[in-house]
């Protein structure tokens, strides 16, 4: 009963029945309580979303699984501290629950704690157990603590992503290969390009027996397993699997899986070799089955040879079943991973399954028993110790050593053509997570034409995808080239419509671009794809915001806070909102908030920088000016602001090295350039500030500030016509009203000195 529930309830899982494992799995705590049952109902409440069932079944559990469980419910619960102690191992040589995965989560833990150090030292024993676990370099990426990719999925990587696939048990993803995949590997490893049958061999058979861990049956060489006749003993001696799925003279059968089930369609099959040999094998093999069959022998046709593998596996199967088994043999032969691929059942079966097939080219018929077939098998391997044959076998035996060459040579073909598939889709894998993985890392780093540039070199089909338009997409947005990112989200959104990966940052974009419409359309849409994502609500807030109503779309990023309180740029857009309404102190708060979830935040350093440069406390602004700069120093905006801040310090050529700075990372930016301008008319350097401004003209023809600053250096030039002309431009324009009352008063006293006004 205990096994039926559980395989109801794993059936349940794997059907997405979330309701009726639960159920199930409850009935099976009841009857049969044990910790192993109780993870099980732990994994139920998970999948349902249901985390404190989960941390209240699997509080105070000891085992290694039980704890990593319960670890996952307390972050899911913010529960922190409890999960960190649940992780921790409580003895000096423990390990951590689940290896990989493990110290993935502990990472997590320790990043939203604020320990960095220790999360990227997790982050990097994940990520060196398992080189596929992306979501670690992601995280390492975010910190700014990644290496470079090719570092990381490089050959050290491929042989232990080999060495993980070898040992399944170990803390690796569920993959496994067979045997033969090794010997490709170390092959490759050591540089032999060419090994002979012999030599590949001999290391294969080495590998079975060394190996740990692996499930398949050995037989090593011994006095029961050796011929007598030494022209096949070198093939008897090893249990080479056979990409062919018979069994011919002396040659081992597969190695026997056990739990594993066969797969009969790919046991049938024609198995020898299309050669002139073919006839004279059928038939004296059926000559010799049909004597075999007068004789009605049950056990060896001939009793004074020595035991034979193939013999005592044929014991074997007949004491499983007395029962004739019939196997059809219409399909054609597979390489070993098929093989192995399909079984999953006891390897007595497989032995009868593999003999049934045995006749070269030949189907048996329905009528012919397992006694017959084990009969057959055990005189066809019991021919090569028999001295006394008949003149049909005699020929037989001087085609053996041929026979023997060529289905070796089919073996070893199979194997190598196998393992190379293997390590090639290895190699590919990995130079696929190099090439993502130096993009993301790039980017991160707000390099973002050099990552534009690497995920270029990814195929079209792989480029063409909702994650990496979506990545080329935020790139072009931290390069101010909203057009671009508009492009790259827009074809993100036809590629993956479901996804919500960078909808927040698109939705920012549509705002700088004023797109009203479009903005409100990807509102509307996220918010009907999904109410409980908070990109739907950051998107519906910068909807509200470009409508001028900073209350409704406060609420809107609050809302995005409370369904995700790790969202760092919810945070950010919160504080934006709360400046635009000129509350400073809640918008500190929200700077904050987001900086202890993201330290590499560069949004909400500058936004506290924003906030003092307002308030005039020029320093503070100038440090969280300058932290922004260090995590982003490709950033035209932070450098202008930055400049300006120092300026207002009277450190004025550092300020204009940062505005020529910031004027060659973005010449399409009109601000580093205003700014210089106004720094450079501060130091009375009229003529190069004129400069300024006119090549500004041609960037920003419809900005009123600077025909106004132009005005204001004719009047110092006391060329009171050009500076009336400038001034009345600037009006044309439209500026603010805080602009306009500002032209007006220069133009009312075009004509008094500076000084005096100074003075009044």
């Amino acid at each position: 009963m205990e096994t039926l529930l559980i395989d109801c309830v794993q059936s349940s899982l794997r059907h997405f029945m979330l309701r009726n494992a639960i159920f199930l799995c409850e009935r099976l705590c009841a009857d049969f309580p044990s910790e192993l049952n109780s993870q099980l109902l732990a994994i139920c409440y998970l999948h349902n979303n249901q985390a404190y069932c989960a941390y209240h079944i699997l509080k105070g559990t000891q085992m290694a699984q039980s704890r990593y469980l319960f670890a996952i419910s307390c972050v899911q619960m913010d529960l922190l501290t409890e999960a960190e102690a649940a992780l921790c191992p409580t003895e000096p040589n423990a390990e951590v629950p689940n290896g990989a995965a493990g110290h993935y989560l502990l990472g997590l833990i320790y990043r939203y704690t604020d320990r960095r150090k220790s999360a990227v030292d997790h982050f990097k024993r994940a990520l060196s157990m398992d080189p596929l676990l992306w979501a670690a370099y992601e995280e390492l990426c975010v910190l700014g603590a990644a290496e470079e990719a090719n570092g990381v999925f490089s050959e050290a990587a491929a042989l232990c992503i080999w060495q993980q696939l070898l040992n399944p048990g170990s803390n690796t993803p569920n993959l496994q290969i067979t045997n033969e995949d090794h010997v490709v590997v170390l092959n490759k490893t050591l540089g032999s390009e060419e090994m002979s049958p012999r030599q590949l061999k001999s290391m294969q058979g080495n590998i079975f027996r060394d190996t740990p861990g692996n499930h398949v049956a050995v037989f090593s060489g011994g006095p029961s397993s050796q011929p007598s006749s030494g022209g096949s003993s070198n093939i008897s001696l090893y249990g080479t699997p056979s990409p062919m799925p018979a069994q011919l003279y002396g040659v081992a059968p597969p190695p026997l899986c056990r739990n594993v089930q066969p797969n009969l369609n790919i046991l049938g099959g024609e198995s020898s070799p299309k050669s002139k040999i073919n006839t004279t094998l059928q038939g004296s093999r059926r000559k010799l089955l049909d004597e075999g069959k007068l004789r009605k022998v049950s056990g060896r046709l001939f009793s004074d040879s020595e035991p034979r593998r193939s013999t005592r596996l044929a014991g074997e199967a007949a004491n499983t079943n007395s029962n004739s088994l019939q196997v059809g043999t219409n399909g054609s032969g597979h390489s070993s991973t098929r093989y192995f691929g399909g079984l999953s059942s006891s390897s007595k079966l497989i032995s009868a399954a593999i003999r049934s097939g045995t006749f070269c080219k030949g189907q048996p018929s329905a009528s012919e028993s397992f006694d017959e077939g084990r009969r057959s098998e055990s005189f066809d391997d019991s021919r090569l110790d028999n001295t006394a044959t008949t003149s049909s076998s005699a020929s037989l035996f001087a085609d053996d050593g041929s026979l023997e060459r060529e289905r070796t040579g089919q073996q070893m073909g199979g194997v190598l053509a196998h393992g190379s598939r293997v390590s090639s889709g290895i190699l590919e894998l990995l130079d696929l997570l190099r090439t993502l993985g130096e993009g993301y890392r790039l980017s991160c780093m707000y390099r973002c034409q050099d990552a534009l540039d690497i995920y270029m070199k990814l195929s079209h089909k792989q480029y063409n995808t909702g994650w990496v338009l979506s990545q080329v997409g935020k790139a072009y947005f931290e390069m101010v080239d909203y057009l671009e990112a508009d492009q790259a989200f827009t074809l993100a959104r036809q590629a993956s419509p479901y996804s919500f990966e960078g909808m927040d940052i698109y939705s920012t974009v549509l705002f700088h671009l004023k797109e009203e419409m479009k903005l409100s359309y990807l509102a509307q849409e996220l918010i009907s794809t999904d109410r409980l994502a908070p990109q739907s609500w950051c998107a519906m807030g910068n909807c509200y915001s470009l409508q001028k109503d900073h209350e409704t779309a406060l609420k809107n990023f609050q809302r995005a806070v409370q369904l995700n309180s790790k969202f760092a740029y919810a945070h950010t857009l919160c504080g934006h909102e709360h400046v635009a309404l000129e509350d400073f102190e809640n918008g500190i708060k929200s700077y904050q908030s987001a900086l202890r979830i993201n330290p590499r935040h560069y949004n909400s350093w500058y936004g506290l920088g924003m906030i003092y440069l307002r308030q005039e406390k020029f320093e503070f602004a100038e440090h969280h000016f300058r932290r922004a700069f260090q995590i982003n120093p490709c950033s035209s905006v932070i450098m202008c602001y930055l400049g300006t801040a120092l300026h207002a310090l009277k450190k004025s050529e550092e300020a204009l090295n940062m505005m020529d700075k910031a004027i060659i990372a973005d010449k399409k930016n009109p601000l580093p350039m205003y700014q210089k301008a106004n720094i450079l008319v501060s130091l009375e350097k009229f003529d190069e500030a004129l400069k300024v401004l006119e090549a500004l003209k041609e960037y920003a023809p419809q900005e009123s500030s600077v025909y106004a600053l132009m005005g204001k250096i004719y009047k110092q030039w006391n060329i009171y016509e050009k500076a009336m002309l400038h001034f009345g431009l600037a009006l044309d324009l439209k500026p603010s009203a805080t602009d306009v009352a500002t032209i007006k008063l220069a133009i009312e006293k075009l004509h008094v000195p500076d000084e005096m006004v100074d003075n009044l």
